[in-house]
């Protein structure tokens, strides 16, 4: 389980845009009592969630 510091980190995102999300219940996340962590199947599921399919060009 990562601290949200950790799981920003390692997402390349800050840790107030983490825990604002988790705090909307927008992310998966989990709460250990007052602390919020996040699992190896948790940060996957982020960066799945973030990805876009690639745009084709108009011509």
């Amino acid at each position: 389980m990562y601290a949200p510091d950790e799981a920003a980190r390692l997402l390349g995102v800050k840790a107030s845009w983490l825990r604002r999300k988790a705090a909307a219940r927008a992310i998966p996340c989990t709460f250990l009592g007052k602390h919020l962590r996040f699992s190896r199947a948790d940060l996957e599921a982020i960066v799945a969630a973030g990805r876009q399919a690639p745009r084709s060009r108009r011509r």
